[in-house]
């Protein structure tokens, strides 16, 4: 059974800055891309960040120079740097994941349960 699970959510004032972390655990054959989401009240789900497994990167415009992605040396655990913080990040922020959990078997998109992120004016 695969699980996501991230940390590091808080409120911050606006300006200031947050790192949260997310980390895969079970069974693990091998993680594709691995992917930051977040969900502002009243609002669709967006993509914030993504990294693939050769550490290419991709940023959604709102977050481009004020957000860094990244995975950690394990490559099972990926952060996200979040500076410069406005009020419109506030939302809840999912870690998502491509995992292969046998060779022999498709990667299939995993979520975690997500964190809160609340930035004060």
């Amino acid at each position: 059974q695969v699980q996501l699970v991230e940390s590091g959510g808080g409120l911050v004032q606006a300006g200031g800055s947050l790192r949260i972390s997310c980390v895969a655990s079970g069974s693990i054959f091998m993680i594709n891309y691995m992917a930051w989401y977040r969900q502002p009240p009243g609002k669709q789900r967006e993509l914030v960040a993504d990294i693939t497994s050769g550490g290419g990167t991709n940023y959604a415009d709102s977050v481009k120079g004020r957000f860094t992605i990244s995975r950690g040396n394990a490559k099972n655990t990926v952060y996200l740097q979040m500076n410069s913080l406005k009020p419109a990040d506030t939302a809840v922020y999912y870690c998502n994941a491509a995992i292969k959990e046998k060779i022999d078997i498709p990667f299939y998109d995993y979520w975690g349960q997500g964190t809160q992120v609340t930035v004060s004016s």
